[in-house]
């Protein structure tokens, strides 16, 4: 865990906090990065997708500074990973896939501690930890010591920990793996408010509903390679397809509506499916002339319809189809022991 308080005033770049070009790392024959170019909008949040192994984790590594890229070039905040790191870490907030905290402290003498290194005032460090112990609802627990958290209670203060020194760029590797519904709302409440007061947050996630919750941006990375970045709406329109929803006013009439698709050709290549107990068609359409025709087609044999509506392909769907992955849950790159200590 890494988080400070900047002190040197380096200008920022084109309007970017996290600049990335060409960057490389290899474990062994293993090539966990492979020319990865990526920009990252001051004031935004770039959700960073991809199935186990892609490359997020050691992509959030080198640009916090834990390891070194063999290739390439980055700069966050205006600093370069590799010739500015002591910089580059009084900027940066940093909370990874597993809790890292001090298991002999209690959960204010953790945050107080860290806000000290930040070189926060004695009045700041103690204001900003009651704060996050309040945020993170974990004020009935702020003076038992760490070792006697539950597992979601260590998350929460580690979420906490990176936060206390409002960093410039904060990076979230997995950040709500594990957490109740109430503290994953938390997490994200705390981060929208980070965003809100002009921080950037670069975050990886396998959870297609905090994508959706918290980015501004995509990126998709597989094998060590960006292969797909955008908005939400942008990305599920890359990979085409919507599905026309047709509520008919006499649910009775779904059959005859399946049956007429099917002899005009015009239940896409899926086929269309009636869902009896919602009362709805659902119709995979490519076009806006094949919507059309569908209209028509229903007009012209007297199958009248209530509602209509078109929908892009859900996020998951998404993922699947630009990374042949199914998605998971699982929180951890394949990175060597020795590295992942």
């Amino acid at each position: 865990m890494v988080g400070m308080t900047r002190i040197d005033k380096n200008p920022r770049t084109g309007g970017n906090a996290v600049e990335v070009r060409g960057l490389v790392k290899h474990y062994g024959e293993t090539k966990a990065l492979d020319g990865v170019d990526l920009d990252v909008r001051e004031g935004t949040v770039l959700g960073v997708l991809g199935p186990n192994g892609a490359g997020k984790t050691t992509l959030v590594r080198c640009l916090s500074t834990l390891i070194m890229p063999d290739a390439g070039h980055a700069t966050v905040a205006g600093y370069d990973v590799v010739k500015q790191p002591r910089q580059l870490r009084r900027v940066i907030g940093l909370t990874g896939q597993y809790a890292s905290v001090d298991e002999k402290l209690s959960g204010w003498e953790n945050l107080y501690m860290i806000g000290r290194l930040l070189d926060l005032p004695r009045k700041t460090a103690r204001t900003r930890a009651d704060e996050l112990l309040e945020r993170f609802s974990l004020t009935d627990a702020a003076r038992k010591a760490a070792m006697n958290y539950s597992g979601g209670m260590r998350r929460r203060l580690d979420l906490a920990a990176s936060m206390i020194g409002s960093p410039d760029v904060l990076y979230l590797d997995e950040p709500t793996t594990g957490l109740d519904p109430r503290t994953r709302n938390e997490v994200w409440d705390e981060v929208q408010r980070m965003v809100a007061e002009g921080a950037t947050v670069l975050l990886t996630t396998q959870y297609m509903e905090e994508a959706e919750q918290l980015a501004d941006e995509l990126t998709v990375i597989d094998k060590g390679k960006i292969i797909a970045n955008g908005g939400v709406d942008e990305l599920k329109a890359k990979v085409g397809g919507r599905t026309l929803q047709i509520r008919p006013t006499d649910p009775a009439q779904l059959p005859a509506m399946v049956q007429a698709l099917a002899e005009a050709g015009l239940d896409g290549v899926a086929g269309s499916q009636a869902v009896p107990d919602e009362g709805m068609l659902y119709v995979p359409i490519l076009s806006d002339d094949q919507l059309t025709a569908v209209i028509g087609l229903f007009a012209g044999r007297g199958l009248s319809i209530a509602h209509i509506a078109t929908a892009l392909p859900s996020l998951d769907e998404v993922f699947l189809a630009i990374t042949g992955e199914k998605t998971t849950t699982s929180v951890t790159d394949t990175i060597p022991e020795e590295v992942a200590a």
